[in-house]
């Protein structure tokens, strides 16, 4: 399987990390696309702040490919996530899954990012109209 990994404070561009996991074998790509919304729990979002331990997060990362390799035919998969400040509509995270089977790919990227909200170092700070608090990047 094919893996590509990233921490960056640079926007994602989703038909390039699209692009990354292409392959003749596969009848399926499935992508998630992570957006800051403007609402979370009835405040509204100023912006957001996302920090991580980029070693272990990429170790994470990595690890999450894997079982998800020895869950189904993943072809290669690509996870990609933002750090720095994100405003209102910005994306933090994408998914991208090849597999032979579109059931499969809806599966391991469901799993991904299931997943990497509950294992990776990554927190995000959420600044709403009224104050602020720290989360883990949970929903």
């Amino acid at each position: 399987m094919k893996k590509f990994l990233k921490i960056t404070e640079e926007s994602l561009d989703v038909a390039a990390i699209t692009d990354l996991v292409a392959d003749a074998a596969a009848g399926a790509i499935n992508v998630f696309v992570g957006t800051v919304r403007s609402n979370t729990r009835g405040r509204a979002v100023v912006r957001l702040e996302f920090e991580a331990y980029e070693s272990m997060a990429l170790k994470e990362m990595d690890k999450i490919c894997r079982q998800a390799g020895e869950r189904w035919p993943v072809l290669a998969m690509a996870v990609y996530h933002r750090t720095g400040v994100l405003q209102v509509g910005d994306v933090p995270v994408v998914i991208a899954v090849s597999t032979p089977h579109r059931e499969q790919g809806f599966a391991a990227c469901q799993y991904a990012i299931d997943t990497l909200k509950q294992t990776v170092p990554i927190w995000k700070k959420e600044i709403f109209a009224d104050g602020e608090e720290w989360v883990s990047a949970h929903p």
